[in-house]
């Protein structure tokens, strides 16, 4: 068996041979058949994996369900049934037939690959790893399926052994791709951004001459979450110049921007955005973040209304009670405010802002109330405890 696999492998006679043999090199096809019979369903099963390949998939099915007339429980059959449904998307279906398959022909690498894959596309995870690993019982130098155990580790997210088998792959082949990725894939889902920007780097190394844009815009996350923002800017534009509408380019941007403090940059690109999907309500409710910290309260009001009438959202509705704050309206705010903790009343930052508004009306004691009522339902806010010490004992707030 080779290190990949694909739909075109019908056309290498050698691999369509290797299907009716046994480890041992014996056929594994019972009972045995005529050679013109073996030689019809040879060619039946060139046909099926062409018509697939050309998305013929009723004719595909055809080819192969001709072959099980020939011969009951013919392994090409079965597995190419299974590949028929797995590429329809009927992944119970596929399980099906390459679950027959294996019940005929124990060890059956076609059909151990497809039912893995199967496993993996309903997000079963477990079950893909514990046949991958039956695979790699004959074939433990297979590169394909060591990526793909790797990455359904990465999934069920043990960092350990997603990390070892991407880092036996780069032992074997320390240019290979999948890997690299895996691995800056693997270190910023569990935080280490440092690490995972090494390897997305490494990949604009590999392929200095082919960007790929997925690459470009994940290393500008990397410097997004560790808040190099100007290096951020200088890989998200790299993405736009390939791609000026692509919405994570556009939203890395806008969001440097806004970590910068550049509202008014940040602004330009989350309305980019929104030219491109006016009912984005998360990115309408950070434009109307944008307008509020510039002080333009009636653009902002704006935006967060039109994320509002899309659907309640906990972030306008607070960017609305902000602006009566700001306008010097603190008993609207407060209202607003009050409405917001009872329907999320472990939401920190709520508190924080209505004490701010007490505050404003120089009602310390009913500040301190607030904010005490939170720390009452056994919840913990080092801004909230810092904010109640400051009010205590008269130091500034801010």
């Amino acid at each position: 068996m080779g290190s990949t696999f694909s739909g075109s492998r019908v056309n290498d006679k050698m691999n369509v041979d290797a299907m009716m043999m046994g480890e041992t090199g014996d056929p594994i096809s019972e009972p045995t058949i005529d050679t013109a019979s073996t030689n019809e369903i040879s060619e039946l099963s060139k046909k099926g994996y062409a018509k697939m390949k050309e998305n013929n998939i009723a004719g595909a099915v055809e080819d192969f369900k001709a072959i099980l007339e020939i011969e009951d429980n013919n392994n090409y059959a079965l597995v190419g049934l299974g590949d028929s449904e797995r590429k329809r998307g009927h992944f119970k279906d596929a399980i099906d037939y390459y679950t027959k398959c294996l019940s005929y022909h124990p060890g059956n690498n076609y059909a151990l690959f497809g039912l893995a894959d199967c496993y993996k596309a309903l997000n079963q995870y477990h079950k893909a790893i514990e046949i991958w690993e039956q695979y790699l019982v004959h074939d433990d130098r297979n590169i394909t399926v060591l990526t793909r155990v790797a990455d359904a580790y990465r999934k069920i997210r043990d960092f350990k052994k997603s990390k070892q088998l991407y880092l036996r792959v780069l032992e074997m082949e320390d240019t290979n791709a999948y890997a690299v990725i895996g691995l800056g894939h693997l270190h910023y889902d569990f935080k280490e951004y440092k690490d995972a920007l090494y390897y997305w780097t490494k990949m604009l190394e590999l392929n200095p001459g082919n960007v790929d844009i997925r690459v470009l815009t994940s290393i500008g996350n990397c410097h997004r979450k560790l808040k190099t923002f100007d290096q951020g800017l200088i890989y998200f534009q790299k993405a736009l110049d390939i791609d000026p509408k692509n919405f994570y380019a556009l939203f890395g941007m806008a969001d440097c921007y806004r970590g910068m403090n550049q509202q008014f940059r940040s602004v330009e690109y989350w309305n980019k955005i929104l030219d491109i999907d006016p009912r984005n309500k998360v990115i309408l409710t950070r434009a109307g973040d944008a307008y509020r910290n510039m002080g333009d309260y009636k653009v902002a009001a704006d935006y967060y209304n039109r994320a509002m009438d899309i659907d309640f959202d906990i972030y306008a509705a607070l960017g609305l009670a902000l602006i009566c704050k700001g306008e010097g309206k603190y008993d609207e705010a407060i209202d607003r405010l009050s409405a917001l903790i009872r329907d999320d009343p472990k939401n920190y930052r709520l508190y924080i802002d209505l004490a701010d508004c007490h505050i404003k009306k120089n009602q310390k004691s009913k500040a301190i109330e607030v904010l005490q009522a939170f720390q009452r339902q056994g919840l913990r806010s080092q801004a909230v405890n810092d904010m109640i010490d400051r009010l205590e004992n008269n130091r500034p707030l801010f």
